[in-house]
């Protein structure tokens, strides 16, 4: 099964929605960066459940235990184990599923791959898991901060609703201030209430998140399998319900001409070497050129909605479904942490490797 990534800076997470607890393993992060305790108790709280009406009420401080790999504040050089137990459990909302398939879920691809599945909340498939995600990223974040990166992710569209500006006309600093995590405090109460009455429906919704990265230099990346943006687009695709990414001009590029879609370079005041437009999204050739990343993620409608749905049974007899548990109405405002993290997983590994290829 596939629980790890990264080639120097190395997470391996483990654990399921309804077991003990939950964690991650970090391998390769070099010995003295600062273990912010505070700082990554505070993006898993960016993501844990019950924030807000319109997210799961499923309780969990999402409180973590550092095993191994930090000393007086620092990291070792050792690998570093994170536990984070789960405290809110309700194994028992699941029963009826047993040997049901939830629609849109992994129920059926689980039993059929493995011959066995946990379903309680999904096992291993459960978005629980991203927790362990966040915390690496924290830490990853941390190590990026030595050289000078920045990553923010927002909402910027909520079913049909979106935002109709690029992220250099928004005051990103507002992102954190309301529960959607939008940075247009007029769009965001527009989506919360959008939100809020799907939910009264015992319906769901998807939406999209946007990720800007500043301040990456020149040259993180390779060619061929290990594209920058490669690497970017498997990791926001392991996140649960994606279902599209796309980076710089994306899908609306074919619509330019070639002349019009080239970023012409010039050499600015400095001396330094800029590009006019960037259609690219910071990244050329899989090479970061250091311009901004930016790019988009499309997130599905939650699968479990609060609802009866026809499906079928282990057997292959028709069932009924039905909608129990607690779920998001709309995953976009909890997954902003959760592409921060992972694109601050993404970016610490590059910027490791990139220590290696010339002398």
């Amino acid at each position: 099964m596939g629980s790890t990534y990264g080639k120097i800076f190395k997470i391996a997470t483990f654990g399921e929605s309804h077991g003990a607890g939950i964690g991650v393993v970090i391998e390769g992060c070099p010995a003295g960066v600062t273990f912010d305790q505070d700082f990554i108790q505070s993006e898993l709280t960016r993501r844990k459940p019950g924030q807000s009406r319109i997210t799961t009420q499923r309780k969990e401080a999402d409180e973590f235990e550092v095993l191994s790999g930090v000393f007086e504040g620092k990291t070792t050089g050792t690998p570093i184990a994170i536990l984070i137990r789960n405290q809110d459990q309700r194994s028992k909302d699941y029963s009826h599923i047993a040997t049901q398939y939830r629609p849109s879920h992994a129920d059926y691809t689980y039993q059929e791959k493995y011959g066995i599945r946990d379903y309680r909340g999904g096992g291993r498939s459960s978005a629980r898991e991203t927790a362990a995600r966040v915390a690496a990223g924290a830490l990853a974040k941390t190590l990026l901060q030595e050289a000078g990166v920045n990553i923010q992710a927002y909402v910027s569209q909520v079913g049909t609703l979106k935002l109709e500006k690029s992220y250099s006309e928004l005051d990103l600093s507002l992102t954190e201030t309301n529960d959607v995590r939008c940075p247009d405090p007029v769009v965001a109460q527009q989506m919360f209430n959008y939100i809020d009455g799907i939910r009264k429906q015992g319906d769901s919704v998807g939406g999209v998140v946007n990720c800007v990265i500043t301040g990456a230099p020149v040259g993180w990346g390779e060619p061929v399998f290990d594209k920058l943006h490669a690497e970017l687009g498997k990791a926001m695709l392991s996140i649960n319900a994606v279902k599209g990414f796309e980076y710089g001009s994306g899908f609306e590029g074919v619509t330019l001409l070639g002349s019009q879609h080239n970023d012409a370079f010039y050499t600015d005041e400095n001396g330094k070497v800029n590009t006019r437009t960037n259609h690219s999204g910071g990244i050329q050739g899989g090479i970061s050129n250091g311009q901004d990343i930016y790019f988009r993620i499309a997130f599905k409608p939650v699968a479990t909605i609060m609802q009866d749905q026809e499906s079928v049974d282990q057997e292959g007899n028709i069932a009924i479904v039905q909608g129990k548990g607690r779920h998001d109405p709309c995953v976009v405002p909890r997954a902003v942490p959760i592409v921060e993290a992972m694109a601050a997983i993404v970016l610490a590994d590059f910027y490791l490797r990139n220590k290696l290829s010339k002398l």
